[in-house]
């Protein structure tokens, strides 16, 4: 019997060493895909950004209503569009027990919401790092709104 657990063990060690060759061997291809996804994905927006040049009718002009969904709470986000410009964003209906529970919502959608007027681009926004999550959540319903809204 004691042959058959020392032989085990070695097995096992085996295994563990396959373990983490193929653990490497995985993490290395992903780390290949990786790169070569990013090195092609920045040709890819080069050509986009000199085809968006050409077309001058960017957006379905229109309001726009998205639905937020934070802790559970629905909060409506209405953007404003015309051909080439983003008019307004703006919270509608904000319930007061949002406002209570996320007292940072408001400001937080007001900075992101002027900048993005501003500039008439998602890209580059700065806030601040206490409402990251908030923020990120709002740029990313706000950009999938615009891409609905553009004229493919």
């Amino acid at each position: 019997g004691k042959k058959m657990s020392a032989n085990t063990k070695i097995i096992v060690l085996r295994m563990k060493e396959l373990l983490y060759t193929a653990i490497f061997v995985i993490l290395g291809i992903l780390l290949l895909l990786t790169i070569l996804f990013f090195s092609t994905s920045k040709d890819d927006s080069s050509v986009e950004t000199s085809a968006a040049d050409v077309t001058y009718d960017k957006y379905i002009p229109g309001i726009y209503h998205t639905q937020l969904t934070l802790g559970g709470m629905e909060v409506d986000m209405e953007i404003t569009l015309d051909a080439d410009h983003i008019n307004s964003i703006s919270l509608v209906n904000l319930e007061e027990t949002v406002e209570t529970m996320y007292p940072l919502l408001q400001p937080t959608f007001d900075s992101l919401s002027k900048q993005i007027c501003e500039k008439q681009t998602i890209e580059n926004i700065t806030y601040s790092t206490e409402s990251k999550y908030t923020s990120l959540m709002i740029l990313n319903a706000i950009d999938d709104t615009l891409k609905k809204a553009c004229i493919q």
